[in-house]
């Protein structure tokens, strides 16, 4: 935004240090003027050598003001630049931080996220403005950071079903008597994980806008619902799935939420055991939060991979991509969706083998839950 010139804010302190001390001053002599007015008497006599009073009279108050005029303005003239030397260099100490926190801002509007204030001192106005840009700075350096690392992830996610299925196309085309239906067969399986890709991404950016409506949701539904949708793969793949837990209501979008539960047990089903794998689902309620927790047998993972499991594209080990395997963007988007949700997302690795995944969302204000339940 385009800004007309204008004073400073030393400057303007410094005048109003200035004129702050100037009426100060201006208060005092005038009550000292008062003060003299009330106890001087307008007259007085004169006195002889021998304390006997004369004929002879002089105006005290007259003369007084003349005594006292010049010197009063001279105090005024001292407190005059007196305020305006010291409120400048009063001023300018004060506002040291704020410079340095406007400098601090202008680095980073120039790309410079990494630089920080680190404001020395006791706490005070100044300080917590700049831990808190020292903390924002932070945080939109490490958002910065995962969306480059995103960009470039989704980049050469998307770029490999692309090349596949140019490759295909070349060999088609330099093959007459290539198998068409070989063919069109791999190409559809390679359209159809380009799509669930980019379907993904598509959850993730509406999900980053949090253009949503909230709404009070039952955890508990969806997770039928989700089990239901998900069953025929489980019983495909040998895993069986077990629901508990009470009416779990949340607070948030409805749509995300079931994207978030059908990718919790997605998840389970194809990361499991090769066979006879179990999947257990278990909705909950605190005092102000409601828990989904989902937990699946499989193979023990170290610590420091489940820490990795919610980045774009991770994968945990022989995690082979199948028809059912996704995209690597599962958790990527249950982490996402909770923090929208100002939940949380705890994943801890079984002793057994398998993950443990805890999500804990905020319950809907007592005003939402009375009217769900008068309806």
């Amino acid at each position: 935004m385009d800004r007309a010139p204008g004073f400073s804010v030393r400057f303007k302190l410094t005048l109003s240090y200035a004129g702050f001390l100037m009426f100060a001053g201006v208060l005092l002599l005038a009550a000292v003027w008062v003060f003299l007015l009330r106890y001087v008497p307008d007259r007085a006599m004169l006195i002889n050598a021998d304390d006997k009073p004369t004929n002879g009279v002089f105006p005290v108050r007259s003369t007084l003001l003349d005594i006292f005029a010049p010197r009063a303005a001279a105090v005024l003239a001292f407190l005059l630049v007196f305020g305006l030397l010291g409120g400048w260099l009063l001023a300018g100490r004060m506002l040291a931080p704020l410079t340095r926190i406007t400098d601090a801002t202008r680095m980073a509007a120039q790309g410079s996220l990494s630089h920080r204030i680190r404001l020395p001192g006791r706490k005070d106005e100044f300080r917590e403005l700049a831990d808190d840009f020292d903390t924002m700075l932070a945080r939109i350096e490490a958002h910065v950071a995962e969306q480059r690392r995103f960009a470039a992830n989704a980049s050469h996610e998307l770029r490999t079903p692309l090349a596949i299925s140019q490759a295909l196309l070349d060999v088609a085309r330099s093959d007459p008597t290539q198998d068409l239906g070989v063919v069109i067969g791999r190409l559809y399986a390679v359209n159809a994980r380009a799509i669930d890709l980019t379907e993904a991404l598509l959850v993730l950016s509406r999900a980053d806008q949090r253009s949503f409506t909230r709404e009070a949701v039952d955890l508990s539904l969806l997770v039928e619902e989700a089990t239901e949708t998900l069953l025929p793969l489980a019983e495909k793949r040998g895993v069986t799935i077990e629901t508990s837990g009470d009416i779990a209501p949340a607070f948030g979008s409805g749509a995300l939420l079931m994207q978030l539960t059908t990718n919790l047990v997605h998840n389970a089903i194809v990361h499991n055991l090769p066979e006879k794998g179990t999947v257990r689902v278990e909705t909950g309620v605190g005092p102000e939060a409601v828990l989904l927790t989902v937990e699946n047998s499989g193979e023990k993972l170290s610590p420091q991979l489940v820490s990795t499991l919610t980045e774009p594209f991770q994968r945990g080990t022989e995690r082979v991509r199948s028809h059912h395997a996704g995209v690597g963007l599962g958790l990527a988007i249950v982490k996402r969706i909770t923090e929208v949700h100002d939940g949380s997302l705890a994943i801890t690795p079984r002793a057994a083998g398998g993950l443990r995944i805890a999500v804990r969302l905020p319950a809907p204000p007592a005003h939402f839950t009375d009217r769900t339940s008068e309806q």
